[in-house]
């Protein structure tokens, strides 16, 4: 064990509180390691069930590790062990003979014995065993190859049953992620016997079956311990070395930016404890849309022992936007309380109206006190991301139909529904007395769209939105050998210079509405597409008027789910049962009904926030002058379709035929590069030549 690079791996420790419990994340390279471990034993478990031929003379393999390999697992599905033995090696070809013999080949050699008044006397499994696999390395038409020379599976000794095989040391292996953990468990002060039940129980395992055994793990946490310690020494000195380098680095951007904010702190000693930083664009930014931030807490730093917290916000593009940055030594209420002050004080004092997070009992608690005005949310994604670790033991092969379950009960809009479903699920899987459980329903005001509705969330808790976060914190995390390099990725990654360009995305009419139109105009693409969406949805929808002058709105074809619609024409307000705009700032089909309905053909200004209008972007765009060339693109391509749609419906063969040549050409269109504007002025104007 070496001091490593900067690596990044997502926090492991599981909100519960308690040591023996941690997350496997789902489809993480790095912190699914674990996951990845019980996929290999189980493949190498299984691989003794598969079909392995017995190796015979003359076979070919490619190398000698192939045949190796080959004969491992021959050897492990009949009952025993390999080990090399004697390799030969020539001047002209290097090693040219290898010899592969049963664990119990030969005789042991009697040792010299050390000067000890009680010397152990240690029982050899050595007994002469003949069995073998000799290899020849042989170059046939510039191609080296090794062919099986000798070949002998005639043995001396009993062999072993399955559950017997695997505790042979050749098989006995202890992965890096159980290294990590064995490691961890160990600097805790748990005892090795300990340490083995807690792999038992994340793993989901018999005692005694791990693919090791508790004197494996007391001899490598014995191997490893000064090890250890020397590394730890080593990377106290890179840390307090790295953090006063970033501390510089911070002073040094100051000078090229002087909006450009950070503070830290230090311990008794004067080294850097915790430190945070944010530049002038991302202050800026805040200002148009800081009324809901991200607050993410998802990785860490195995290298430095240091906890990142990254503030994101959603543009009117819905792309994520950084806002600062922290690196906090601990993950206590003291440590996020530090980190949301300085946050508020670098954002000029603005505190957001929501705040999302993962689950933290620490970090809910700094956020009542230092944010009591703001609405604490926790994303679902949060969660579902650790439900199989939670609960794939308790529930085995019920697992999915619970998450089924599970996601059904989320998603209930009442709060009386929810409670009462919520009772339901729990009692059909036997989860009354689960931890978890009760730790989601201390949380559920958070994160369960019945209590959160109403919360102004501008579409942060959508698949999209966390794909761009995740995008963002992949192009900052990777390994770097020192904090000074991730800084300097953070400020690439935020510079919004460096930021793709939004307006190039046509907007099409689907309405002819006047309405619609009057919406393109002042929305950005991303927020007109949602809003057209409800548009074009809303023309499904009947209304009833009330006696006070509310309406009843319903699908017409669903007689249930009615929103109720509440319209006061003195100042133009209207106010849906579904709460749509309060939670994304964009009106609901079931308003836009009834706004129909009142002969609306433009939107009162009050509903388009400021947020989603194109004059709020960060980047500066030429929409207009792209928007009226897709118009005439637009028109011509509608012509040529309508007449391609006659032609190819009078027979089944040119349907066929023009079903196919679109699929191949809407393929090779999605595979070309992106043009820019100037481009696609002259493709309009080669459309009106024509």
């Amino acid at each position: 064990m070496k001091p490593s690079n900067n690596i990044w791996i997502r926090r492991q420790q599981c909100p519960c509180g308690d040591w023996k419990c941690y997350i496997k994340y789902e489809g993480d390279d790095q912190s699914s390691v674990s996951s990845q471990l019980v996929k290999s034993e189980t493949m190498a478990s299984s691989s003794s069930s598969e079909a392995v031929f017995t190796p015979y003379v003359g076979q070919i393999f490619t190398s000698d590790d192939d045949a190796f390999e080959y004969y491992s697992n021959f050897a492990r599905k009949n009952g025993f062990s390999i080990r090399k033995a004697r390799s030969t090696e020539s001047q002209n070809l290097g090693i040219y003979r290898r010899d592969f013999v049963c664990y119990r080949s030969g005789f042991n050699q009697p040792r010299k014995k050390a000067n000890v008044e009680h010397p152990r006397e240690r029982k050899s499994v050595r007994c002469g065993c003949d069995a073998k696999l000799y290899l020849t390395k042989e170059i046939v038409d510039g191609v080296t190859q090794w062919y099986v020379s000798q070949f002998s599976n005639v043995h001396n000794h009993e062999l072993l049953e399955d559950d017997q095989v695997r505790l042979l040391p050749a098989y006995r292996k202890i992965q890096e992620a159980d290294q990590e953990r064995i490691l961890l468990l160990s600097k805790a002060g748990f005892p090795v016997n300990r340490i083995v039940k807690v792999l038992e129980l994340e793993k989901g395992v018999q005692p005694g079956q791990l693919p090791f055994i508790e004197k494996d793990v007391r001899n490598f946490v014995r191997t490893c311990k000064k090890t250890v310690q020397e590394n730890d020494a080593l990377l106290t000195e890179k840390r307090e070395n790295d953090m006063l380098e970033l501390v510089e680095a911070c002073k040094a951007t100051v000078e090229r930016d002087p909006e450009f904010v950070y503070d830290y702190t230090t311990d008794e000693n004067g080294k850097v404890e915790n430190i945070a930083w944010s530049f002038g664009d991302s202050v800026r930014a805040n200002t148009v849309f800081g009324d809901v931030v991200a607050f993410d807490t998802t990785y860490r730093s195995i290298t430095y022992g240091l906890l990142l917290g990254v503030w994101f916000g959603i543009d009117n593009h819905g792309k994520a936007i950084f806002f600062g940055s922290v690196l906090l030594q601990e993950e206590n209420s003291h440590s996020f309380a530090w980190a949301l002050q300085t946050f508020v004080r670098f954002m000029r004092g603005r505190q957001p109206q929501t705040i999302l997070t993962d689950l933290d009992s620490g970090l809910r608690d700094a956020i009542a006190r230092e944010l009591p005005n703001t609405k604490h949310v926790i994303p679902l994604w949060h969660i579902l991301s650790k439900l199989s670790s939670w609960f794939s033991l308790p529930l085995g092969s019920q697992l999915a139909d619970f998450k089924a379950d599970f996601d059904m009960v989320c998603h209930l809009e009442s709060v009386e529904d929810f409670e009462h479903q919520w009772k339901i699920l729990v009692a059909r899987f036997g989860l009354i007395s689960d931890k978890h459980i009760a730790l989601l329903l201390s949380y559920r005001a958070s994160w369960s769209l019945s209590y959160i509705r109403s919360c102004f969330l501008a579409r942060m808790l959508t698949a999209e939105f966390s794909q761009s976060l995740d995008l963002f914190l992949k192009r900052i995390l990777s390994a770097q050998t020192c904090l000074q390099v991730f800084f300097e990725q953070v400020g690439i990654a935020s510079n919004l210079q460096n930021q793709p360009r939004e307006g190039m995305q046509y907007k099409h009419i689907k309405t002819c509405m006047p309405l619609e139109e009057h919406a393109r105009s002042i929305l950005t693409p991303y927020a007109f597409n949602l809003l057209q969406h409800e548009i074009v949805l809303s023309m499904q929808y009947a209304t009833t008027e009330m006696a006070n002058g509310s309406y009843l709105v319903r699908h017409f074809k669903k007689m249930d789910g009615e929103c109720l619609v509440i319209w006061i024409p003195d100042d133009e307000q209207i106010h849906c049962s579904c709460k749509e705009f309060e939670h994304s700032g964009m009106l609901c089909r079931h308003s836009l009904r009834v706004l129909g309905v009142k002969n609306y053909f433009e939107l009162p200004e009050k509903y388009f926030l400021h947020r989603w209008r194109l004059e709020s972007s960060l980047v500066p765009m030429d929409d207009q002058h792209v928007q009226s060339s897709s118009d005439e693109c637009t028109q011509a391509f509608h012509s040529l379709t309508a007449t391609l749609l006659t032609e190819s419906l009078i027979s089944r063969e040119r349907f066929n035929y023009v079903h196919s040549e679109l699929t191949g050409l809407l393929e090779h269109a999605r595979n070309m590069p992106v043009i820019d504007e100037f481009a696609l002025n002259m493709v309009a104007n080669n459309v009106s030549e024509s």
